[in-house]
């Protein structure tokens, strides 16, 4: 049985500011006194694992060791079934500049460039999903994971400007647009009480919050 995460003092361990403001918009309603990991200075921890749970792990302990405080990480990535799931965990490294800085719009190039090499042009041939794990760490060593996945197809060129990533490539099953197109809201799809929830982050902190929170 998954343990309970009383409220109080939480830390958000990224330093990813579009992830923090969706993970904050998310855990808002339920009264935790948030920080970030960039918020606190702390460094980065190195990210070594091959799966999404294991670089979450990573995150989450460290920010939790470092501060002794509950600490709650996203792992996440857009895997494309033409490029046999990648960039998958590897999702941040593709857009890894020259300088160090993150360039989405250059990996979004990558991507279609790649897709372009497959021949792949029909919706059926650029069909992907986002996936989200979460991790909890709670200060006694104690952690539990949450996933959540959306399918979807690659569109382009990039279209919207809203969101952040891969947002403007992606656009979910059963939409029109793309996630770079929807406001926060339409993007996560879910508040407390909703049965529904449309982005990759939402589902996993549904599962966050059904079983940690006792929220349905």
């Amino acid at each position: 049985m998954t343990r309970k995460l009383e409220p109080g003092k939480l830390v958000l361990a990224t330093h990813n500011a579009g992830k923090l403001a969706e993970m904050r918009d998310l855990i808002g309603p339920f009264g935790f006194e948030v920080t970030s990991a960039g918020e606190l200075g702390l460094a980065e921890p190195p990210e070594h694992g091959t799966t999404f749970e294991e670089n979450a792990r990573t995150k989450a302990v460290f920010a939790m060791e470092a501060t002794g405080l509950p600490a709650l990480s996203d792992d996440s990535g857009i895997c494309v079934d033409a490029l046999d799931g990648q960039p998958g965990v590897y999702t941040a490294d593709w857009a890894e500049a020259p300088d160090g800085t993150r360039d989405f719009a250059m990996a979004m190039r990558n991507v279609e460039e790649k897709l372009a090499e497959k021949g792949a042009s029909t919706p059926g041939q650029r069909t992907a999903r986002f996936v989200s794990v979460l991790c909890l760490a709670f200060p006694d060593g104690q952690v539990e994971y949450f996933r959540g996945e959306v399918e979807g197809t690659l569109v382009w060129p990039p279209r919207g400007k809203l969101g952040f990533g891969y947002d403007p490539v992606f656009k979910p099953e059963g939409y029109d647009i793309t996630f770079g197109e929807m406001s926060a809201e339409e993007k996560h799809g879910w508040k407390p009480g909703d049965a529904t929830a449309l982005s990759h982050r939402a589902r996993a902190f549904k599962a966050f919050a059904h079983d940690c929170l006792g929220v349905a």
